[in-house]
C-alpha cells in the first residue's frame, strides 16, 4: 500500500505537536493565550453548571463522598498521562478502581498492585466484546474514558508513535474511540441509575441523575465541520493548528465517537479540554463554555480533577462542554473549591 505525502506530512506534523511544552490548541501568536468568548445573535439557555451556584445553607449539604456512591469506577487509558492522575485521584477517595490498559506489566510499574482497591485488566479497547466483559466482570457501575488512539505516554519510542498513527490512519472506524467507547456505554446502560442518594432510585427526577460515563473528548471536534462563514468569523477558534491539520480526520473521529456515546443509552458526560499542557499551572481556576469555541490551556492535573468531580455533579449529566484555565497570577484567579 503506498503512503501519499500528505499522509506523512500529518504524521511529521501530529510528532511535533505532542511535546509536554506546547500544544496542538495553542494560537499562532506567541502572546499568552487567551479564553474566547465570541459575540454572537444565537440564544443559549444557561444551565446549573455554568451559573453562580447557591451558596450552601444547612438545606443544602455538602455532596457526600464519591466512595458512597459507587461500587467501582472502570478507567479506560488508566496508564495514559491524563488516565492514570484520574486513577491516583479516584484512589486517594478510597474509590475502587479496574484500571482498563493493553499492557499491564506498564500498568504494575505505574500504580501499586498491591493496593486492595485497584484491579489491573487487560483489555483489548478495540474490541467491544472484551469492553463488555470488563465492565460485567468486574462489576464497575461506572467508567471514565480516557483513552485516545494515539498513545501520549511520554517514555515511548519515536518508532512506537508512528506505527500508531499509520493504524489510525488506515483504520479509523475501527480505532478505540469508535468502538471501546460506545461499548463502555452499552454495557452499562441497563445498570441501575446513579443519583448522589445512592442505590437505584428510579423516581429521582433526571436532573438528580449521575453520569455512568464520562468521556475525557477534546475541544475542537466540530470546528473542521464548521462553515467557511463561522471559520471566519471565529478564526481565533479555527486556525488553530490542530484545527487546521486534523491528522486523519481525528477529530471527526471523536466527534462521531461522542454521538455514538450520546445515543448509547446510559447517562453520560463529555468533558472537551483545551491544550493539555503540564507546564500550565496547576491548582488554575477552571472556565467552562459551550460550543466548541474555547480556546487555551490546562494541566492534566486539573483536567482529572474535574472528571472525577462530574461523578458526582448531577447538572453535568447528559451534556457536552469545554474547558481551559486561568492561571492563578498574584492571587487574582483562585482556584474554584468545586465544579
Amino acid at each position: 500500500m503506498m503512503i501519499r505525502p500528505t499522509t506523512i506530512a500529518a504524521l511529521v506534523a501530529i510528532l511535533s505537536l505532542s511535546s509536554t511544552t506546547t500544544s496542538a490548541f495553542q494560537t499562532i501568536s506567541t502572546t499568552t493565550p487567551r479564553t474566547i468568548i465570541p459575540s454572537t445573535t444565537t440564544t443559549t439557555t444557561t444551565t446549573t453548571l455554568f451559573s453562580t451556584p447557591p451558596e450552601r445553607t444547612k438545606e443544602q449539604p455538602p455532596k457526600p463522598p464519591l466512595s458512597t456512591l459507587v461500587n467501582r469506577v472502570a478507567v479506560a487509558g488508566a496508564t495514559g498521562r491524563c488516565g492514570k492522575l484520574v486513577v491516583q485521584k479516584l484512589l486517594s477517595q478510597n474509590v475502587p478502581v479496574v484500571a482498563l490498559v493493553r499492557d499491564t506489566d506498564k500498568a504494575t510499574q505505574t500504580f501499586d498492585p498491591t493496593n486492595e482497591l485497584l484491579t489491573i485488566r487487560k483489555t483489548d479497547l478495540g474490541s467491544k466484546q472484551d469492553v463488555i466483559d470488563a465492565i460485567q466482570s468486574t462489576e464497575a457501575d461506572c467508567a471514565m474514558w480516557c483513552a485516545t488512539g494515539f498513545s501520549d505516554s511520554p517514555d515511548q519510542s519515536l518508532w512506537t508513535k508512528v506505527s500508531a498513527m499509520f493504524g489510525f490512519a488506515t483504520n479509523s472506524q475501527g480505532s478505540i474511540d469508535a468502538v471501546g467507547l460506545p461499548a463502555l456505554g452499552e454495557a452499562l446502560a441497563n445498570s441501575p441509575k446513579r443519583t448522589l442518594g445512592g442505590g437505584d432510585n428510579n423516581s429521582s427526577g433526571a436532573s438528580a441523575l449521575l453520569p455512568k460515563v464520562v468521556m475525557l473528548s477534546s475541544a475542537g471536534v466540530t470546528r473542521p465541520d464548521w462553515t467557511e462563514e463561522k471559520k471566519s468569523a471565529l478564526e481565533g477558534c479555527a486556525a488553530i493548528p490542530i484545527v487546521r491539520l486534523n491528522p486523519f480526520g481525528i477529530l471527526g473521529v471523536k466527534k462521531q465517537s461522542e454521538e455514538e456515546l450520546r445515543n448509547c443509552g446510559t447517562e453520560y458526560t463529555i468533558f472537551r479540554p483545551g491544550g493539555l499542557n503540564d507546564k500550565w499551572p496547576k491548582n488554575s481556576r477552571p472556565i467552562f463554555s459551550q460550543g466548541d469555541v474555547a480556546v487555551g490551556r490546562i494541566n492534566r492535573e486539573d483536567v482529572a480533577d474535574i472528571l472525577v468531580d462530574l461523578l458526582v455533579t448531577p447538572e453535568a449529566t447528559g451534556k457536552t462542554f469545554e474547558g481551559v484555565s486561568v492561571a492563578n497570577s498574584e492571587g487574582d484567579y483562585p482556584p474554584a473549591d468545586s465544579l
